[in-house]
């Protein structure tokens, strides 16, 4: 049973950043998903798949995973490059 520590990434059909501050906790798929044919649904029966907790820091996830004895794996998120850009700067001769 292994765990991934990562940041969620920004939704890409929002403009904001909900959801991407906190640390989240899941465990990896240990069973692949089985297709009904008749239905059409989607069924697993790995259980562990259901759990996903949030935390503040990768501090924190890291030692609710140590203290439970969960082997686990931190993604480092990807870092945003910020532009700043100004109303003005649309109008601007650059040649």
């Amino acid at each position: 049973m292994v765990a991934r520590i990562f940041k969620p990434t920004k939704n890409a059909m929002q403009s904001g950043l909900k959801g991407c501050k906190e640390w989240r906790f899941e465990y990896a798929p240990e069973q692949a998903k089985q297709h009904d044919p008749l239905m059409g649904w989607t069924s697993s029966a790995d259980m562990h798949g259901q759990i996903r907790l949030t935390f503040d820091t990768k501090q924190e996830a890291v030692a609710y995973a140590e203290r439970n004895n969960i082997d686990y794996i931190v993604n480092e998120p990807h870092v945003r490059k910020t532009r700043l850009k100004n109303y003005a700067d649309v109008f601007a001769f650059r040649p």
